[in-house]
């Protein structure tokens, strides 16, 4: 397919004014950026991008990220021009309410927006996540299968956001020649000019971190091609295009400033943008019929592209009959219908204490038996997180079929990574690091919770109860702040049947992350009835201990993780003591969130509100009372509202206050208090 240079110019001037009338009807947006990338647009997507609007899920066509994501117009623009379903009236609702064109790209609101962006830095981890994804894919079924790129365009605010240095660090160690990014080196920020804050040599410093480096200008349509076409080229290195660009390229007054970074040109400034580039003044959303035309053209020539994938394809499926069903399962998401049964026989029955991060190493290799989908790591925890697939081997550079990726002590790019994969498609992928640091991958948890994404968060070491390292490594408050998060569930497990279950409710999920919190100290397991049924855990609370035979007792102590024996424990003790009246319930409550979604007739039964109601966490009492729906005068907290300390296990246990002796001690003389 030619195009002339004037061809791409006009294509250039429709992705810009229409992402500058966009903005303008909107009141609200970022039309700098848009302007100053609409040449590299055009070129991108009209002469090397793979994609196909009538097949938007096709399994090998290029990935395109947008990291530098308030310059959303650009993208809406281009996939209106592409055909997919954004019609020019979207453009024109831009950021209002109900919108398929947000303010941000949404992966779940918008077709052909492949991951949700706007915190800078995330796309390019994320792009980087799906870079292995696609390495991963080809080792594991061929180049007929996945043989396709990545591109991502990110500006200097996610090279200056520490994710990105994390995440490209990475990709350069992996040498993830798959992977294309493009830099719009504007020299602008929000503040002003780049040199307030930004002086380094990002040619060197990627050199440095292993990529292949081209420095370009970003409005000449020929070097923009010529070096695409380079990246491509450059199968051993991710490579970097340094394109020189002016922000907001084409208005008079506001070209090369801040002021056209984050709003709206203005009527008049558009129209004498338009005039500066040869564009109709008096007409706003404008699309020539000659663009519509040479869109048209490379879908129709990238439909010959489908067509001939899609015949090898079919051809290896004959070929390969088991392997392309494990492909399309895992591509589905779907999940095997005995994988309770799996889970639960991934670990030895004991009735001696064992840690759930233990139980959890047991639990993942069942699981990864079971699902070929699922791929995972640490931050350079696997000996303490327990978290390595056994009979697999690692990603490396030469090697992308294991199953196990080393991410290094990088938090940060590694939640964004899993949620690259995660958005790739046909993968279940995980992460794992201490409680503590979850503060370093929140971000990521968060996008991955309103991305709707199958993410699984494996956090070790998750209270003040791992000991000597101390309070910079005991985690109070993190359980409760990640409750905060929409769309998260969040898991304690108080043994292995709950761990196993907990796993089972992540997997499950194909709407949402989840975060399992495990301990590092050994836990003894509960007792249950025989004839209990483990699908009771899936309901998020439930009943582990009863004495007093009533369906209102008169104190209920509700209890997650490691603290679920000892509130049994205590139970016990209070009922022998005869402390409380018409008897005691533990509830172990391993997830608030699935617990939430219960009827409100379980929710009462389990938890009447009559009763009165302990719980015991060995974390902050932050969000509690909202949870049982107790009368707060009825209602105590054994838990820990402050920093932990550096102490032996059984010393720390004592200092705040959660052994048997003293807890009993203290909701006794707390039950006392309404006898008296």
């Amino acid at each position: 397919m030619n195009i002339s240079k004037e061809q791409l110019e006009q294509a250039a001037n429709t992705i810009r004014f229409l992402s500058v009338d966009a903005v303008n009807r909107a009141a609200s947006g970022h039309p700098g950026m848009p302007m100053g990338m609409a040449e590299i647009g055009a070129v991108l997507w009209l002469k090397h991008l793979t994609f196909n609007p009538n097949h938007t899920d096709w399994l090998n066509r290029d990935r395109f990220v947008l990291s530098n994501g308030h310059g959303s117009m650009f993208i809406y623009s281009l996939l209106h021009l592409a055909g997919f379903k954004v019609s020019l009236e979207d453009l024109k609702n831009f950021r209002q309410l109900g919108s398929s064109t947000p303010g941000h790209p949404e992966s779940f609101e918008t077709e052909g927006v492949e991951c949700t962006t706007g915190p800078l830095g995330q796309g390019i981890a994320n792009a980087v996540g799906m870079a292995i994804g696609q390495k991963k894919m080809e080792a594991s079924y061929g180049k007929d299968v996945s043989s396709h790129n990545v591109y991502c365009l990110l500006g200097d605010g996610c090279l200056m956001e520490g994710i990105s240095n994390e995440a490209c660090s990475l990709a350069g160690h992996l040498g993830l020649g798959n992977l294309n990014v493009i830099f719009d080196d504007n020299q602008i920020s929000i503040a002003g000019s780049t040199n307030l804050t930004f002086t380094e040599d990002v040619a060197g410093r990627f050199e440095a971190l292993g990529w292949s480096v081209k420095k370009i200008d970003g409005h000449n349509t020929e070097e923009i091609d010529k070096a695409i076409d380079w990246a491509k080229s450059e199968t051993e290195k991710p490579s970097l295009i340094l394109a020189r660009t002016v922000i907001g390229k084409g208005s008079p007054n506001k070209a090369g400033t801040g002021g056209v970074h984050g709003s709206p040109l203005g009527e008049e400034e558009a129209k004498l943008a338009k005039k500066e580039m040869g564009w109709p003044e008096d007409k706003t959303f404008l699309v020539p019929e000659e663009v519509r035309n040479l869109f048209a053209e490379r879908i129709e020539s990238l439909q010959e592209q489908y067509s001939k994938w899609q015949t090898g394809y079919d051809s290896w499926k004959k070929k390969e009959p088991s392997l392309a069903s494990e492909l399309e399962d895992s591509l589905l998401g779907k999940i095997p219908e005995d994988l309770s049964k799996v889970l639960l026989d991934s670990f030895p029955e004991s009735d001696k204490p064992s840690a759930t991060r233990k139980i959890s190493s047991a639990v993942i290799q069942g699981a990864a038996a079971a699902l070929p989908s699922m791929i995972g790591g640490s931050a350079d925890l696997e000996p303490s997180t327990l978290t390595t697939i056994k009979d697999s081997s690692s990603i490396t550079s030469e090697d992308f079929s294991g199953r196990n990726i080393h991410f290094g002590v990088r938090e940060h790019a590694m939640g964004a990574i899993v949620n690259g994969l995660a958005h790739y498609g046909g993968f279940i992928p995980f992460c794992s690091t201490f409680l503590c640091f979850s503060d370093y991958m929140r971000p990521s948890i968060r996008l991955a919770a309103l991305s709707k994404l199958r993410s699984i968060f494996v956090f070790t070491h998750e209270s003040i109860f791992l000991g000597e390292d101390g309070p910079t490594h005991q985690p109070v408050e993190h359980v409760g702040s990640l409750r905060m998060i929409p769309n998260l569930f969040v898991m304690r497990p108080a043994d292995g049947l709950e761990t196993a279950m907990c796993y089972l409710l992540a997997l499950r999920r194909e709407a949402g992350p989840s975060a399992l919190c495990l301990t590092r100290q050994s836990i003894s397991p509960i007792e249950r009835p025989k004839d209990f049924d483990p699908e009771e855990i899936l309901l998020g609370a439930y009943s582990v201990f009863e004495n007093g035979g009533t369906t209102e007792p008169g104190l209920v102590i509700v209890a997650t993780g490691s603290e679920v024996p000892l509130a049994i424990e205590v139970a016990k003790s209070l009922s022998e003591a005869n402390k409380v009246k018409k008897g005691v319930r533990v509830v172990s409550m391993p997830c608030w969130e699935r617990f939430n979604q219960c009827s409100v007739e379980y929710k009462n039964t389990l938890i009447p509100r009559q009763s009165k109601t302990v719980v015991m966490e060995a974390g902050t009492s932050f969000g509690w009372s909202g949870m049982i729906n107790a009368d707060p005068h009825q209602s105590y907290m054994l838990s820990v509202d402050s920093f932990g300390t550096s102490a032996p296990l059984k010393d720390l246990q004592q200092k705040f206050g959660f052994t048997a002796e003293l807890a009993t001690e203290k909701i006794g003389g707390w039950l006392a208090g309404f006898s008296s």
